[in-house]
């Protein structure tokens, strides 16, 4: 089967007396109050000092529960560290890796609206933070706790370790050897994981990862997803004049980059959304049936999701969004040229910017996405640099643009009927409901994992798809944070 939605009771051996789930409602006080110590910590991927300071303060928290941390370092010791911890288990047949960041996206304090960023903080309704419940029956679902990295994906680091420790208070242990990976900067494209892998090879030799990242369903249950979009990210800037110009004296005749930069973008895709640029799909390696039909069978979110949104109309051509996040995508972060609001001026810009970012599927290389866009750009009459052009450039060329890129990773993805997939599928249906993906729309670097340990690997999705991950107001439903644990504790247990 594909998708299992009909709950089941997940049974524990002796001599446990309770639940991973009983457990995890117990201490549900506790484990808030150690998740906001960890939250509270500022983890923006680029700055390394603050990084540093998560890193050192989530072996501590493993070191409580005997996991016998360690920070994996690069060469050179600059790299955020990779933190590792181990529960071997005399006598087993596997090892698996469960994987989480610690980083997180960047943050514009002044757009949170609920609390700042780096002060989490509870709320038992909109608009109502309340302070941290003693009592853990006092903490409901429903209420939600707000800041960076509060479902991406401090949340993945909190619940492995959670489950950990309400698995040992069952007196039971992992079906496997477990292994423990959080990285650093996965938020920056994950640009020195692939030598820290290398560099760790023997000490992170498995049988596979479980990547703990990502929302639920919309639908409701927890998913399954067996691969990942790649992904690359590009800044795209357009030139005019080198000191900005009064709009009155100098419009009709100077040229503005802010019109030429929407011009530009706007030559990038059709009024359906499709990308426009020239073999932009040309890599895709197709579905196969059996992922068609996976597809086919996952509960439609499109008309809840668009009364929810506001959404009078969606891309794609009416194709439903599970089809949509199997191809590449193209997608304007955001733009910047002047100033909008109380800072507006009567002024021709000097240079426009559109931060870019664009999905990968099986098939597509990154550097070739990114040349066929290069490539794009000069056929609208740019000459196209890797840095700010000189005087000389400014006045020899008509239109120019500079491009600079991350280096990006392609998708991954595993079958649907590998062997550690159907395993982990099992391991879930015995749990309750959720929906088996063949991708998810989303990215992460399963693909340098699979290039540089062999192994395979899958992600599950846990936290309310209603998060607001790399936005302001981030959040985790408390509900969700709980069941996570309990997800994740049931995994261990027979996985």
């Amino acid at each position: 089967m594909i998708r299992w939605l009909a709950p089941a009771l997940l049974t524990l051996a002796a001599p446990a007396a309770a639940t991973p789930r009983d457990w995890v409602n117990a201490h549900r006080a506790d484990l808030l109050r150690e998740y906001v110590a960890l939250l509270a910590l500022p983890n923006v991927a680029t700055n390394g000092a603050d990084i540093r300071r998560n890193a050192d303060h989530i072996v501590q928290m493993m070191a409580r529960r005997g996991l016998n941390p360690r920070l994996l370092e690069s060469e050179d010791g600059q790299a955020p560290p990779l933190i590792y911890g181990e529960w071997l288990v005399p006598g087993a047949q596997r090892t698996l890796v469960l994987y989480a960041h610690y980083d997180g996206q960047p943050v514009t304090p002044a757009d949170w609206t609920v609390t700042p960023p780096f002060e989490p903080r509870l709320f038992d309704r909109p608009g109502h933070p309340i302070p941290l419940p003693a009592d853990p029956a006092a903490i409901t679902d429903d209420m939600r706790l707000y800041g960076r990295s509060a479902s991406d994906d401090k949340a993945g680091v909190m619940a492995i370790l959670a489950a950990v420790d309400a698995l040992r208070a069952e007196g039971a242990h992992p079906a496997f050897n477990l292994k423990i990976v959080f990285e650093g900067e996965e938020e920056a494209g994950s640009p020195h994981l692939g030598a820290l892998l290398r560099r760790h090879r023997e000490l992170l030799r498995s049988d596979g990862w479980i990547i703990i990242d990502g929302p639920a369903h919309q639908s409701g249950p927890p998913q399954l997803a067996l691969g990942v979009r790649g992904d690359l990210n590009v800044e795209l800037s357009v030139y005019g004049p080198v000191r900005p110009l009064h709009s009155g004296h100098y419009g009709n005749w100077a040229p503005n980059p802010a019109m030429m930069l929407v011009r530009l973008l706007a030559s990038m895709k059709d009024e359906t959304g499709r990308v426009t640029i020239p073999g932009f799909y040309d890599d895709v390696v197709p579905l196969t049936a059996a992922e068609r039909h996976a597809i086919a069978a996952i509960p439609a979110p499109d008309a809840m999701l668009r009364r929810e949104l506001g959404l009078g109309w969606t891309e794609g051509g009416g194709a439903p969004l599970g089809e949509l996040i199997m191809l590449p995508s193209l997608n304007i972060n955001g733009i910047r040229s002047a100033d909008v609001g109380e800072r507006s001026r009567n002024v021709i810009p000097t240079v426009a910017t559109a931060a870019l970012d664009l999905r990968l599927v099986l098939g597509n290389s990154p550097d070739r996405q990114v040349e066929r866009l290069v490539q794009h750009i000069r056929r609208q009459g740019y000459e196209v640099l890797d840095r700010a052009p000189t005087m000389e450039e400014r006045r020899r060329f008509p239109r120019i643009a500079t491009l600079t890129r991350t280096p990006g990773y392609p998708a991954e993805r595993t079958p649907l009927d590998h062997p550690f997939a159907r395993s982990l599928a099992a391991a879930l249906h015995g749990n309750g409901p959720f929906v088996l993906l063949p991708g998810l729309g989303g990215s992460l670097p399963l693909h340098v994992i699979h290039q540089e340990l062999g192994a395979p690997s899958v992600s599950l999705g846990l936290w309310n798809y209603d998060n607001n991950q790399h936005a302001e107001d981030e959040n985790v439903r408390i509900g969700n944070l709980m069941d996570g644990i309990a997800t994740i504790a049931a995994v261990l247990r027979t996985g």
